[in-house]
Order: structure tokens, then sequence, then C-alpha cells
């Protein structure tokens, strides 16, 4: 069953990387979706600085309003090497997990479309850049997932019936660089690592598990790959 679009309005959760810039220009460009809120959330990652930098020029580009969520408290009992200042490498990939982080995510989201309909009677629905992972994969970024999480959100709310929208879900990293070139996208405006470089650059450190996928799904993509690596 196709999920209900909203056409007057949708809420996007945006994090600065290759996924969420090309869901929001998918959105604005195919799905012809115009009134966009760009939620971007605060919980003390490392690479803080060069997310909120391209996630501000999405929202020029797209012409949407930005709300930045503060979720330090998450950052403070978070175990990832997304939060901590620990050397890396070859690391586990759950030592990358963010507890809970998907999903506080989507609940925040669905608060403000909420909202959103409750002062102006304004529907949205949540759109989220999540994808196929491979050995990446969490289970918040299964498909499973977003069905659950959208029964739950029917019981969440007291007014209006909102949809959490995962278009590339079914989608490999190659698949969402290929629709980025479709789309005409400039990839070179979106940051991947979890390390992030200490003078704010779009610096790659070309290692992190962010770092790898990105790397894959060039390698395997009709896309050249002009992301700067330190390796």
């Amino acid at each position: 069953m196709t999920n209900k679009i909203y056409k007057n309005g949708a809420i996007i959760l945006t994090s600065g990387g290759l996924d969420s810039y090309v869901l929001g220009h998918y959105i604005k460009k195919k799905l012809r979706i115009n009134n966009i809120k760009l939620l971007f959330f605060n919980y003390e990652q490392k690479a803080l600085k060069q997310e909120l930098f391209c996630v501000k020029k999405l929202a020029k580009q797209l012409g949407a309003k930005l709300d930045i969520i503060n979720l330090n408290w998450l950052g403070s009992i978070s175990t990832s090497l997304i939060n901590k200042n620990k050397k890396t490498g070859k690391e586990e990939i759950i030592k990358w997990y963010v507890p809970c982080r998907n999903s506080i995510f989507i609940l925040s989201a669905l608060a403000h479309a909420e909202s959103l309909f409750l002062r102006k009677k304004e529907k949205n629905n949540i759109y989220i850049g999540v994808k196929y992972e491979g050995e990446l994969c969490f289970k918040d970024t299964k498909p499973e997932f977003i069905k659950k999480i959208n029964e739950l959100a029917k019981n969440c709310v007291q007014k209006g019936n909102y949809k959490i929208i995962a278009p590339f879900i079914n989608k490999d990293k190659e698949d969402i660089i290929n629709t980025a070139k479709k789309l005409k996208l400039d990839l070179r405006k979106t940051y991947s690592c979890y390390i992030g470089e200490k003078k704010g650059k779009l610096i790659h450190c070309g290692k992190c598990a962010g770092c790898i996928a990105r790397k894959k799904g060039f390698r395997f993509s009709n896309v050249e790959d002009s992301t700067i690596y330190k390796k």
C-alpha cells in the first residue's frame, strides 16, 4: 500500500550527510513538495561543525526552514565513537552505534508534525534517509523498523495522521549516489565522516565507518568520488 503524501508539507531529518542531502532534493524535485522543514539534531557528535555547515547549505538550496534540536543529553549517555574522543580504526560496528538515535529523532519530528497541525492545521509527513546498510545494518535502519514506528506513531499523537517515510530504505549507497547524479547534485556539499576535522573543514578521515560506507558507495556507482580524504 502506498503511503499518502501530504502536498502541503514535509519534515525531513537531516544530518549533513549524503543520504539526507539527496533525500531533501529528491522530495523537492521529484515529489514536488515545496513546504519543507529540516530538523537537525545536536547530540554532541564530533562532526557537529561540519554537519551543521552542510545542513545550513541544504536549507538555503531548498528554501526550507531549519530547526536545530538540542539533544546534548543523548551525547552525554552515548557510548558511540561518534561522541567519544578515542582513537579509531577498524572497530566493531556496534562501537559506532548511538543508543536509540533514530527512534528519538523520529519521535521528536512527530512532535513537531503534531504541533504544526494543532497550531496551523498544517499536515506533514516525516522523511528519513535511512537505507540498506549491508554490514553496517542496525535494527533501526531496516524496513521492519519503519513499519513498526509507523504503527507506534498512530498511538503517539492525539490529532492528525502522519507517516514516517523512508524512500531509500531498500537502496544501496551507490543507488543514492546515482540518484544524486540524475538530479545534478554536488555531493561535495555533504559530510559523512564521524570524526570531524578540528579546523572545521569538510575533510573526511577516510577510515571511520561513515567514510568507509561513502567510499564503497562511490566505488560501486558510476560517479567519481571528489571527496577529500586524509587517508
